[in-house]
């Protein structure tokens, strides 16, 4: 069974449409919506479009575009060490901040993936990993817990890393945890340079959480848990 998904997300504050398959290969249509109909009327459907992260192979695609250089540039990462394909777009009051496009968007992808999940029955259920980019190292674990709750600790010192305020990257994963139900810890242990430090973490992550929703061969239907539930 395909896990995937394709969803949108409407707000005032932001408009994000969103498909995304944990297992690579093809991806489900985006859902209809009179927002991105016109924005891409505007543009021109073959006409030339705003540079994002994307990237294409026999096993994933990805297209990553937040409004948001270095938020793309995580988003990317993630989806592609996770193994993830991946279209998501945004919209959002860029004029204010950087805080409801970045928020938005993984609550965006945290409701994705716990739908593509649908249950953690069969699953690995835990996944962790350590992740370096140079001088950066960074680990993550992750539960399928269905019990919403993390604990990130980056060590960022810089305000900004390009155009994305560092105080939301960790947020980011927090919003992430929220609306996907898991249970996340990623630590940054050591680094010099904050690009490095962010990046390392995501694909620590990206890791883990692929381990964590692999498949258990001879456990199909069964629940990884001492209660017999999720909860």
């Amino acid at each position: 069974m395909a896990r995937s998904t394709s969803i949108n997300r409407d707000t005032n504050e932001t408009k994000i449409q969103l498909s995304l398959n944990i297992d690579g290969g093809e991806l489900e249509p985006l859902q209809p919506s009179e927002f991105w109909d016109k924005i891409d009327s505007q543009n021109g459907v073959n006409g030339k479009k705003k540079e994002h992260a994307s990237q294409k192979s026999k096993s994933q695609i990805i297209e990553v575009d937040s409004g948001i250089g270095f938020l793309d540039h995580m988003i990317h990462a993630l989806a592609k060490h996770a193994g993830w394909s991946l279209r998501v777009r945004c919209r959002g009051d860029l004029h204010i901040d950087d805080h409801h496009t970045s928020e938005d968007t993984f609550l965006a992808l945290g409701t994705a993936f716990k739908t593509c999940l649908s249950s953690s029955t069969g699953l690995a259920r835990f996944g962790s990993a350590y992740a370096p980019l140079d001088e950066a190292l960074s680990r993550a674990v992750i539960d399928l817990s269905n019990r919403p709750f993390s604990v990130i600790d980056l060590g960022l010192k810089r305000e900004k890393i390009g155009d994305l305020s560092t105080e939301m990257i960790p947020h980011c994963m927090q919003s992430f945890a929220q609306n996907a139900g898991v249970t996340l810890h990623v630590d940054c242990i050591r680094g010099e340079n904050d690009h490095h430090r962010a990046e390392s973490a995501f694909k620590a992550l990206a890791v883990a959480i692929r381990m964590a929703t692999s498949r258990v061969a001879g456990r199909e239907g069964e629940v990884m848990s001492t209660k017999g539930v999720l909860y």
